[in-house]
C-alpha cells in the first residue's frame, strides 16, 4: 500500500473555518471543499509545506501554525493510498483573510461545520473537521449507541454546547431511531449518539433525539445549550407556540422539561435539513444497522 504525508490547515475566522473547492483532481475530490494544504514533499519539513500551499493556492500569509492532531486515511476509492494528514490550527498575517485562489481551486467559502453540507466535502476533509459518520454496529431497541466526536480538550470551558438533533420512521409509524450531536462553540464535534426506539412515529423520535442529547449534555457538564432542529412543528412545541395535543408525546416532553430544569439555560431554534445532516446520518445509520441485523 502506498504511503503519503500530507500537511492541512484549519483557519478560523468568527467561528467560520475556510474550505476551498477543487478545480482538478481525480473523480472523488473534483468539484468538492477540502482544507487547504497538500503532500509534503521530500525533505521538506509540514510548516514549510504548509505555508507554500496557503500562499500558492490562497494567496495566505502564515503568522502561527500550532500542531492540532495526526491521523490516519486510507483512501479505497480511487488508489489504494494510506494518507497521514498532519493537521495544524493556523492564524494569519500579513493580508488578513483575503483570499486569492490559484488554478487548483476555483471557489472557497467560511463554513461553520454545523452549516456545511457534508456531500460537499471529500472525505478526508470530513475525517480532519471530525464530521465523519462512524459505522454502527448492532442496533437494538433502548440500547443507547455512541460514537465520540473530537478530543476533550476542545470542550468548552464556559459550558456552552449546541446539539443538533433529529429523529425519523420509516412507516410513520414504523421502525424509529433517534439520533443527536453534541458541539462546542466552534461548531467542533465533542460527541455523537442515538438509539433505536422500536416501532414509534416521527415526532416521537424528534421528541427522544432532544431528551438524548440534553442526558448526555448533563453528563458532559454542560451549563447552557442551544438546540437545532429541521422540524419547525417540535421546535414550536417545544417553545410553546403551539400545543402538543398528542397525549403519546406528554410523558417525553415532561421528561425534556424536567432535564431543562437543569441547565441554566436551553434553546430550542429551527434550521434547514441540508444543515442537519449529521444527525439525519445518525438516524439513517442506526435504522439501517437494525435493519442488517434483522436480516
Amino acid at each position: 500500500m502506498k504511503q503519503l504525508i500530507s500537511v492541512r490547515a484549519i483557519i478560523r475566522d468568527d467561528h467560520k473555518t475556510l474550505l476551498l473547492r477543487r478545480a482538478n483532481g481525480r473523480q472523488s475530490i473534483l468539484g468538492k471543499y477540502e482544507l487547504p494544504g497538500g503532500k509534503l514533499g521530500y525533505g521538506e519539513q509540514p510548516e514549510d509545506a504548509l505555508a507554500r500551499y496557503l500562499k500558492d493556492d490562497a494567496g495566505l500569509i502564515i503568522q502561527a501554525a500550532h500542531l492540532y492532531d495526526v491521523l490516519t486515511y486510507v483512501d479505497h476509492d480511487d488508489r489504494d493510498i494510506q494518507y497521514t494528514f498532519i493537521l495544524y490550527l493556523v492564524s494569519l498575517g500579513q493580508g488578513g483573510t483575503k483570499v486569492r485562489l490559484s488554478e487548483n481551486y476555483d471557489q472557497y467559502q467560511w463554513k461553520k461545520i454545523g452549516e456545511v453540507v457534508q456531500g460537499e466535502l471529500t472525505e478526508s476533509a470530513k475525517l480532519l473537521l471530525g464530521i465523519s459518520q462512524q459505522d454502527v454496529g448492532e442496533a437494538r431497541k433502548g440500547d443507547l449507541i455512541e460514537a465520540p466526536g473530537t478530543e476533550v480538550s476542545n470542550v468548552p470551558v464556559d459550558g456552552h454546547y449546541i446539539i443538533y438533533s433529529d429523529g425519523g420512521s420509516r412507516g410513520n409509524p414504523g421502525p424509529s431511531a433517534s439520533g443527536f450531536v453534541i458541539m462546542n462553540s466552534n461548531e467542533e464535534v465533542l460527541h455523537q449518539g442515538g438509539m433505536y426506539l422500536g416501532i414509534t412515529t416521527n415526532n416521537q423520535a424528534e421528541y427522544h433525539g432532544v431528551r438524548l442529547g440534553l442526558e448526555k449534555a448533563l453528563e458532559m457538564g454542560a451549563k447552557t445549550v442551544d438546540f437545532r432542529m429541521d422540524s419547525l412543528l417540535v421546535v414550536n412545541q417545544l417553545t410553546g407556540i403551539y400545543k402538543i395535543k398528542n397525549r403519546d408525546l406528554w410523558p417525553i416532553n415532561e421528561r425534556i422539561r424536567e432535564l431543562s430544569q437543569q441547565f441554566d439555560k436551553v434553546t430550542f431554534s429551527h434550521v434547514r435539513r441540508e444543515f442537519n445532516q449529521l444527525a439525519d446520518g445518525m438516524v439513517n445509520k442506526i435504522l439501517n444497522a437494525h435493519e442488517a441485523g434483522e436480516s
